[in-house]
């Protein structure tokens, strides 16, 4: 299965290195009790809500480094 930042947030929590690459820039991704709430959301959804504190170059740069896990 592909990831991007267009996959959902319950997809990516069940690839290890997609955790691992979330956590790396925006610590606390899988372990924040608020996140059992948007499990149904895509990571870009997610990404423009004010609290997730993440740019448009940043969302870009999760999304190719989400790809790359192949």
């Amino acid at each position: 299965m592909s990831l991007s930042v267009d996959s959902k947030i319950k997809e990516i929590m069940k690839v290890p290195e997609a955790v691992e690459l979330m956590e790396k820039h925006s610590p606390g991704f899988s372990t924040n009790p608020q996140m059992k709430m948007v499990q149904g959301l895509t990571f870009r959804a997610l990404a423009k809500f004010p609290q997730a504190g993440l740019g448009a170059e940043q969302v870009e740069k999760i999304d190719s480094e989400l790809k790359a896990l192949g």
